[in-house]
């Protein structure tokens, strides 16, 4: 039980697909991560073709208010726009667009993700497309800088 209470704290996924993810790799939590990660790919490619109609603008301004970030993170209802945990992953990927120092999408998406260097931006996303069940993408980002 305590690995998947941890588990769950750190993906956030439901308690069917952690156990699924745990029982695939015979109990291990490292490679339940593994797996998990797997799923949470799968999940995207199977929700990639579908429409993006709502989303979020994050804006992040680092505390010197010498270089800041704004992202556009869409998804497909306002439901899910309108969820906290969807916010706070826009003003996250704000936070490293900001850090990173880099404003071309498509290298930002293949980058080590500055909360978790366990996985790439475009993963973390997947994750999130797994999470609430919706296609999830990062479509817009700017970076300013003094």
């Amino acid at each position: 039980m305590d690995i998947i209470k941890t588990l769950r704290e750190e993906t956030g996924l439901s308690l069917a697909q952690i156990k699924k993810a745990l029982d695939a790799s015979n109990g291990d939590a490292d490679k339940a991560r593994e797996v998990l990660k797997e799923y949470s790919q799968v999940a995207a490619e199977k929700r990639s073709d579908r429409e993006l109609a709502a989303g979020a603008v994050s804006s992040y301004v680092h505390s010197t208010a010498m270089m800041g970030a704004m992202t556009v993170l869409s998804c497909e209802t306002d439901f899910v726009a309108k969820n906290d945990e969807f916010k706070a992953l826009g003003y996250d990927l704000a936070m490293h667009v900001a850090a990173m120092g880099n404003d071309n999408l498509e290298e930002v998406l293949k980058e080590s993700f500055i909360k978790d260097g366990s996985m790439t931006v475009e993963e973390r996303i997947s994750g999130a497309v797994q999470k609430f069940g919706e296609n999830v993408k990062l479509t817009k980002i700017v970076r300013f800088a003094i």
